[in-house]
């Protein structure tokens, strides 16, 4: 993880983790059109996520998040 002071640094890290769980629990459940919707709200989270932070990460850590970000985009496209 990347130590911070911005605005996230003082979520809990168990409430985030719910929340993206929650987050791609329903939309897999639901499918259809709320499904790729819910998913597509978590894609987009991860990919600002990537973004604001994309100069810190390793060239490694880099890889593994886009090959996370792309898997995500797959599963959103999948449940349609």
């Amino acid at each position: 993880m990347i130590p911070g002071s911005g605005p996230l640094a003082r979520v809990p890290a168990p409430a985030v983790f719910l929340l993206v769980l929650l987050l791609f629990g329903l939309g897999v459940w639901l499918q259809g059109v709320v499904g790729a919707l819910l998913l597509g709200v978590l894609a987009l989270g991860v990919a600002v996520l990537l973004a604001t932070t994309w100069q810190l990460l390793a060239p490694s850590a880099r890889v593994l998040r886009l090959l996370v970000l792309a898997v995500l985009v797959l599963i959103t496209v999948s449940v349609l």
